[in-house]
């Protein structure tokens, strides 16, 4: 099986992150390894090393669909009730394991589902 490769976003809780990381993912994170980039440089970054971005920031949606950022390898936006970091550790792990095809998709995680919608392929023209 292929190990989820994924950028976690700067707003992404060190508990979630260090949970995921140890179930076997492949996690770099924005806050230690560049932190105060920008949006762009982020979902650069993700496209980049072919990870999966993940985070509590809406703009991506905004990036990928109406700026024509390339974001092809993913973009999981996490809408959920996070009442502790162990709680967001928890769906995160959850969801993340439930499915495989979150590459090419912009997926929004909420408390009880998963909306996958197809990201435009701003690469090819």
């Amino acid at each position: 099986m292929v190990t989820l490769r994924i950028l976690a976003n700067e707003n992404f809780p060190e508990d979630a992150i260090a949970a995921l990381r140890q179930q076997g993912y492949d996690v770099a994170w924005v806050r230690t390894d560049m932190p105060g980039s920008s949006d762009e440089a982020v979902l650069a970054r993700a496209q980049a090393e072919n990870r999966i971005l993940i985070t509590f920031d809406k703009d991506f949606g905004e990036l990928a669909f109406h700026a024509g950022l390339l974001a092809m390898s993913g973009v999981i936006l996490f809408r959920i009730s996070a009442p502790s970091s162990a709680h967001v550790a928890q769906v995160a792990m959850a969801a993340l394991g439930s499915r495989i095809d979150w590459s090419g998709h912009f997926a929004v995680i909420e408390d009880h589902r998963i909306r996958m919608t197809p990201l435009p392929d701003s690469g090819e023209s």
